[in-house]
């Protein structure tokens, strides 16, 4: 019996440090970021106007985007015009979403600095957190934009071999 008794506590205790230190190591490093919210990386990809998964619905589902359609040019087999048309529509759209990107920094930093500073209320986080949602929230426009864009760009054969040569399928997805 006392030995079934220390069987049970050490795999409860055990348990329950394991359970603690996953717990406590989810977001292990995270302390150190300048933006508690944004790792290096995101922040690195909002500067720089990179499109971070922001337009999957559009990738996704046939609508080719313009960073993509420029690195698969010769594959597509582009005219000079559909390259040009589609290199200015990659400048714009990363001018436009680095732009964006820096505003959401500055808004997640504030956003931080709000709790860091202990000056958190409830006004503040309302409005903070409004404010840095409607900037992700217009800078993920930019980038399903110019998705759409790229349809007045390519012709219908090379928007279905642009889904094959991503590896989405047929291509067929819209309607």
């Amino acid at each position: 019996m006392t030995r079934l008794l220390a069987f049970v506590l050490l795999v409860l205790t055990t348990g329950a440090a394991q359970g603690e230190a996953v717990g406590l190591g989810a977001y292990a490093g995270f302390h150190s970021r300048e933006i508690k919210a944004l790792s290096a990386s995101d922040v690195e990809g909002l500067r720089l106007g990179r499109g971070m998964a922001q337009a999957l619905p559009a990738e996704l589902n046939g609508y080719p985007g313009p960073m993509h359609v420029l690195e698969l040019a010769d594959a597509l087999n582009l005219t000079e015009e559909q390259r040009e048309r589609t290199e200015q529509a990659y400048e714009n759209m990363r001018v436009r979403a680095s732009d964006l990107g820096e505003q959401v920094i500055e808004s997640e930093r504030e956003l931080d600095r709000l709790f860091a500073e202990q000056r958190a209320t409830l006004d503040e986080i309302e409005r903070l957190t409004e404010q840095t949602a409607r900037l992700w929230g217009q800078l993920r426009a930019v980038h399903l934009e110019y998705h759409l864009r790229m349809l007045a760009v390519l012709d219908e054969e090379q928007i279905r071999h642009y889904s094959h040569l991503r590896n989405y399928g047929s291509g067929d997805h819209r309607h």
